[in-house]
């Protein structure tokens, strides 16, 4: 004969490790909640699914930044058509050795120093294309997020806008090197 279960036997307990698992699950799921919560309410939000690669990415500033790039092609016929000023954020020393042809040096270094200088009679309307040398170079990025917040509504930046313009053999200057103290 079985025996009757009697009222104050407790029923068996879940195993150890699915009463983790099922602790885990809701942790992150009210982790996840409060993630889009937060995310909602954020300026900019940040994208739930986005090409994270690091050309695609415009640097992070904190009013909501598009997307700056320009492609080369867009860059070449603005070039052609005289409708941009091409700057070239890269130190004077590099700017001396070689830059795109009519471009302004704006070194982002000296930015607060030559700014008004180098912009006084740009309107801020026109196009800009900041440019540096290397896939990896950051100068021109950081130049037109600082143009566009000094009002420059459509500064733009060309990836390696140097390597690419001597890669297609487009005009350029050459400038000597400033003479040493010691020249005459």
């Amino acid at each position: 004969m079985s025996k009757p279960i009697s009222p104050d036997r407790s029923l068996p307990s879940y195993r150890p490790w699915v009463q983790a698992l099922w602790q885990l699950m809701a942790i992150i799921a009210i982790s996840s909640l409060v993630a889009l919560s937060v995310n909602s309410f954020r300026h900019p939000k940040l994208p739930i699914v986005t090409d994270w690669s690091e050309m695609t990415q415009p640097s992070a500033s904190s009013d909501g930044e598009q997307d700056l790039t320009i492609s080369f092609e867009d860059a070449e016929a603005l070039y052609f058509d005289h409708k941009a000023v091409f700057l070239d954020a890269r130190p004077n020393e590099q700017f001396r050795l070689g830059h795109i042809e009519g471009a302004r040096n704006l070194p982002w270094e000296e930015f607060d120093r030559l700014f008004p200088q180098v912009m006084s009679d740009i309107p801020r309307d026109s196009t800009i294309v900041a440019y540096c040398e290397g896939d990896r170079c950051s100068l021109s990025r950081e130049l037109a997020l600082t143009l566009s917040a000094e009002g420059y509504a459509h500064a733009r930046v060309l990836p390696d806008g140097w390597g690419l313009w001597k890669q297609h053999g487009l005009p350029a200057d050459r400038q000597s090197p400033a003479p040493s103290d010691g020249e005459s």
